[in-house]
C-alpha cells in the first residue's frame, strides 16, 4: 500500500506591503474589527504610544488647523480685494467728475496719496513739455516725449503691454523719485493705454516686499485702464 507524502507546509512571512494592499482594499477593515483598531498602538511624536483612532484623530486635527489657515487667507485676500475695488469705484466717479486735465490729474494725485496709501507715485505722459507747463503738480506730475533719452532704461518695459511689479533699476528709480529714490524698495510701473502710449503710472513703495513678481496685477491693469481712458478725454 502506497503513501502519499504530505505537503510540507511553508510558513511564509507576511509582508507589510501585502498588509497594505490588503487594507487598501478593504477600507472598511476596522469597521467589522473595531476591536482591533483600539488595540492598535503607534510611537506617539512626544514619547509614549497612543491608539491609532487617537493618531487618526491628531491627523484629521492637523489637517482641520491647514484647512482653517487656508480659509482664513483667501477671505483676508477676499476683504483686501473688495477694499481695492471700492477705492477704483471712488476714484472712477471723482475722474467722471472732472471738467479739465488739471483736475484730473489731481484727482489721481489724491487717490494715490490718501485713497490707495502710496508712499510716492509719478504721473507721466508723452507729450511735447512747454504743452503742458501749466499743469501744477510739480512733485507728481512729469511730461516728457516718448522718444526721450531719458526714457531709454524703460525700454522693455514700455514696448510690453502689461503692468510690472519689484524692484527697478537705479537709473529708473532716479529718472521717476528724483531726492526720494533711495527710499524707495519696490515699486509698480502701469502702463497708460496700449504700450504705454499715453505714459505710464510709477507706484513706489519703502517696503521691498510691497510689489513683487509673483503678484496679481489684475488691479493696476484695471486701474491703468481708468487713468487712459479719463486723460484721452482731453
Amino acid at each position: 500500500m502506497s503513501t502519499q507524502p504530505k505537503t510540507e507546509f511553508i510558513d511564509e512571512e507576511l509582508s507589510e506591503q501585502a498588509v497594505h494592499d490588503y487594507l487598501a482594499a478593504h477600507p472598511d477593515f476596522f469597521e467589522r474589527h473595531s476591536t482591533l483598531l483600539s488595540s492598535l498602538n503607534l510611537p506617539h511624536a512626544s514619547g509614549g504610544a497612543v491608539s491609532l483612532v487617537e493618531r487618526q484623530i491628531s491627523v484629521l486635527r492637523q489637517k482641520d488647523l491647514k484647512l482653517e489657515r487656508q480659509l482664513k487667507e483667501l477671505i483676508e485676500v477676499a476683504r483686501a480685494n473688495d477694499t481695492l475695488a471700492a477705492k477704483i469705484h471712488e476714484l472712477t466717479l471723482q475722474l467722471l467728475a472732472t471738467t479739465d486735465l488739471q483736475k484730473t490729474i489731481a484727482a489721481i494725485e489724491e487717490a494715490m496719496r490718501s485713497g490707495f496709501g502710496a508712499d510716492h507715485a509719478v504721473l507721466v505722459l508723452f507729450a511735447e513739455p512747454d504743452s503742458l507747463e501749466d499743469i501744477n503738480a510739480a512733485r507728481f506730475f512729469r511730461v516728457i516725449e516718448r522718444g526721450d533719452e531719458a526714457l531709454k532704461p524703460f525700454g522693455t518695459f514700455l514696448d510690453g503691454a502689461n503692468a510690472r511689479c519689484g524692484k527697478i533699476r537705479d537709473s529708473q528709480r532716479d529718472f521717476l523719485f528724483k531726492n526720494d529714490a533711495q527710499d524707495i524698495g519696490s515699486a509698480a510701473l502701469v502702463p497708460l493705454g496700449e504700450s504705454a502710449e499715453i505714459g505710464f503710472l510709477a507706484v513706489g513703495s519703502v517696503d521691498s516686499d510691497r510689489f513683487h513678481p509673483g503678484m496679481s496685477i489684475d488691479f493696476l491693469t484695471r486701474l491703468g485702464d481708468l487713468l487712459a481712458g479719463s486723460l484721452k478725454r482731453f
